[in-house]
């Protein structure tokens, strides 16, 4: 069967356009400025971990046909812990989104003031009625696209500032490979891994993959095409999230780092000059505005398959969802929080969580009829146990 081979990309690169958004650039930043390359572990293992986990939310979307969410609800049919289950994973996916979207919406507001002599609390408002008009209209998915080429941008630059800085600075070879888990910098691991395994992107990739992938494909031939749209998003975020740590290693690091967002334009001065602070600006409205796009999207197939609901956009709980998520997002934005803060707490919150969604996301797979006639063997389980053991015992070091 012939198949357009523009039609084979898509859902994964909207789950890297969406990892890819104002949290990363602040908490990779952050790392490569404080720590320098000694965390590149803990970005190399959320890269597997992203795979891992989104490989088997791509599977049981095709398989199914259903959203996760709508999955987990006709599998607990019936069981006395349906609702705790199912409200759990409401409160967990909501309010984390709540949280993300606050970065998201800060992030493009600090963008957006470069250009616009506003208070934050316009800024955020306009932000939010672009998104929020973005959302309702038919003009989506050709936005979507122009702000994921934006970001695509905004990402060569950074490709580019860290290649400068690596030939400027003095990385020594040895850095590359002395990883070490540094003192107190527990937050900023588990904030590295919540911004790069996003768990509202399991439940948004597994409804994508089935827009992208009618089911008039066959089933192994769509399997393989998603795995390859996958596999080469992941490797996109996960290098431009590296440059980012190299480009801030080789401007910041033995140094005082940023006090603010706006400040971290500076790793793009060696490939920019004057116009890094335009440039960085930009990206951050691109990015801050796909993201605010995608969180709500992924929030309201969450609710609308564990209710039962339709989970189309021209559902009205669907339209409700997606639209509570964004105000709550802007409610926390507006209340004077400082972005950058704001945005680490957002990722730390996703990497606590991140155990309870993929321990659900391991058991669906785990009691999903067909899985091993789809070669979803030891290896790929064993992987997931993997990912689910590592993220169980980061979490508990830290609350416990």
């Amino acid at each position: 069967m012939k198949t357009n081979t523009l039609n084979q990309w898509g859902p994964g690169f909207m789950v890297a356009a969406a990892f890819i958004g104002p949290g990363t650039i602040t908490t990779a930043s952050r790392v490569g400025a404080s720590t320098g390359l000694t965390l590149m572990w803990a970005l190399l293992f959320s890269l597997v971990a992203t795979y891992v986990l989104q490989e088997i939310a791509l599977r049981l979307g095709l398989m199914t046909r259903q959203s996760l969410a709508g999955f987990l609800r006709s599998r607990l049919t019936g069981h006395f812990l349906k609702w705790p289950i199912l409200g759990l994973v409401l409160v967990a996916i909501f309010f984390g989104n709540g949280a993300y979207q606050s970065g998201n919406l800060l992030g493009a507001m600090v963008g957006a003031s470069q250009f616009i002599d506003l208070s934050p609390e316009t800024l955020i408002i306009g932000i939010v009625l672009i998104a929020g008009l973005l959302l309702a209209s038919g003009w989506y998915r050709l936005v979507e696209g122009t702000l994921i080429f934006l970001v695509g941008v905004m990402a060569l630059v950074f490709v580019t500032a860290a290649v400068i800085g690596m030939l400027q600075s003095d990385i020594a070879l040895a850095e590359w490979i002395d990883w070490r888990w540094p003192a107190s910098e527990d937050a900023l691991v588990i904030a590295l891994v919540g911004t790069t395994v996003v768990p509202y992107n399991l439940f948004l990739h597994a409804s994508l993959v089935q827009e992208k992938w009618r089911d008039d494909v066959p089933l192994l031939v769509a399997i393989r095409q998603a795995r390859r749209d996958l596999l080469l998003s992941v490797l996109v975020g996960g290098f431009v999230t590296l440059a980012v740590m190299i480009a801030a290693r080789a401007a910041f690091y033995g140094s005082a780092a940023p006090p603010d967002l706006a400040g971290f334009a500076q790793v793009l001065a060696p490939v920019l000059g004057s116009a890094a602070g335009v440039c960085f600006a930009l990206g951050l409205i691109a990015a801050g505005l796909t993201s605010a796009m995608t969180a709500p999207l992924a929030a309201a197939y969450v609710v609308t398959g564990a209710l039962g609901w339709r989970s189309e956009m021209t559902g009205r709980g669907f339209k409700a969802t997606w639209l509570l998520v964004l105000l709550t997002g802007a409610g926390v934005a507006v209340t004077g929080v400082a972005p950058m803060g704001a945005i680490v707490v957002a990722q730390y919150a996703n990497g606590l969580m991140l155990p309870i969604i993929a321990l659900i996301l391991f058991w669906l797979s785990s009691r999903s009829e067909g899985m091993q006639a789809l070669q979803v063997g030891v290896l790929r389980r064993g992987a997931a146990v993997g990912v689910i053991l590592f993220c169980t015992v980061l979490t508990a070091e830290k609350l416990f």
